[in-house]
């Protein structure tokens, strides 16, 4: 009985030095409020509101030592100032996708989504367990911007675009005017559309004044908030230009720095659970999407011929040469998440069914 007595004391006692060594810690962390610009609206199932999930754990987890203010596209910093705003201390983070930044990282898109590229698996699998976490922060640093980058989202397949006409044949896309996104949108102008990139809140207006005759941009659950399928009714499948979305969050590297281990541990922590939640809640809502549009909204549900996949396949390899030649870091990256996927691909072809 002594002994037992003893040991519940003992015990008693470890868990009380740990909860006053925490608190003692806790005491000397400097409190930080994360003000986010966004680049999607938070109304966005995913895409936009998969920050939220972090805003709304981030008091809590960090025992009330890191709080994060999200505020909607515009309202702060314009979408495509986020990464500028947050490198110079505009602002103190930010939530946006990496391709948005291709006029001035000719790799970014590569860590948004890759044209015939890996699945979510596949990218988490090389992002967190190959070299992707590794090249993507040297991105950031190699082009001089004083940030710190975690992938927060990432979705499933898009759906690969809304178009007013049918598409039958590559001829089809000469002149078309589109918006799309990232390594997709170069394929697209290769094959002779007259691409454009715009935010999300500004593509319906474009679509329906006759700025736009087709547009691409997320999954059908998010692409019918934004009702797309009111003017354009032919919408295709698969999303080849974008089997993975990732989506990132940007801290201010001076601000990274300041923070003691157990806070960057939670952030840390709270991205990857956030990349599991925005897969699962995005994957469990399309199929319904996708069927009221057929049978409600008059929407045609649309699969890609294996002669039109070939050409956007094709064209592909061809933007890959031309970009591995101008840029020396996408070739690089280009490499290595070959090297990863020549591996994965054996795991692929055995352990997957193919589709039903």
């Amino acid at each position: 009985m002594k002994m037992r007595s003893k040991v519940k004391w003992v015990a008693l006692l470890v868990i009380a030095l740990f909860l006053v060594s925490g608190a003692v810690a806790q005491a000397k962390e400097k409190r930080i409020l994360l003000k986010v610009p966004v680049a999607f609206s938070t109304v966005l199932p995913g895409l936009g509101d998969s920050i939220l999930y972090v805003a709304d754990r981030i008091e809590t987890v960090s025992g009330g030592t890191l709080k994060m203010k999200v505020y909607e596209p515009g309202k702060l910093v314009p979408p495509f100032e986020i990464l500028d705003a947050v490198s110079t201390g505009k602002v103190n983070a930010g939530y946006a996708a990496a391709g948005y930044w291709a006029g001035k990282i000719p790799a970014s898109p590569f860590f948004t989504a890759v044209p015939f590229g890996p699945e979510a698996g596949e990218f988490m699998a090389w992002l967190y367990y190959g070299n992707g976490m590794k090249l993507y922060q040297e991105m950031y640093d190699r082009y001089g911007y004083n940030v710190k980058v975690f992938p927060l989202c990432i979705l499933a397949p898009e759906t690969a675009g809304w178009f007013k006409k049918p598409i039958n044949s590559v001829e089809d896309l000469k002149g078309l005017r589109i918006r799309f996104f990232g390594l997709g949108g170069k394929v697209m102008q290769k094959l002779g559309a007259s691409v454009s990139l715009l935010p999300g809140g500004e593509i319906f207006p474009a679509l329906e004044k006759g700025a736009l005759d087709a547009t691409e941009f997320s999954m059908p659950a998010i692409d019918e908030r934004l009702g797309f399928y009111k003017v354009a009714k032919y919408n295709y499948f698969p999303g080849w230009h974008q089997q993975a979305t990732v989506l990132e969050l940007l801290i201010n590297k001076d601000v990274w720095n300041s923070m003691s281990k157990r806070q960057q541990m939670v952030i840390d922590v709270l991205c990857k659970a956030s990349m599991a939640d925005s897969f699962a809640h995005t994957e469990a809502i399309q199929g319904k999407v996708i069927r009221e549009n057929e049978e409600k909204r008059g929407v045609k549900n649309m699969y890609w011929s294996d002669e039109m996949l070939k050409a956007f396949k094709k064209a592909w390899l061809e933007v890959v040469d031309e970009m591995v030649k101008k840029d020396e870091f996408f070739k690089k990256v280009w490499e290595d998440f070959q090297a990863f996927d020549k591996d994965y691909q054996y795991w692929e072809k055995y352990g997957f069914l193919p589709r039903r």
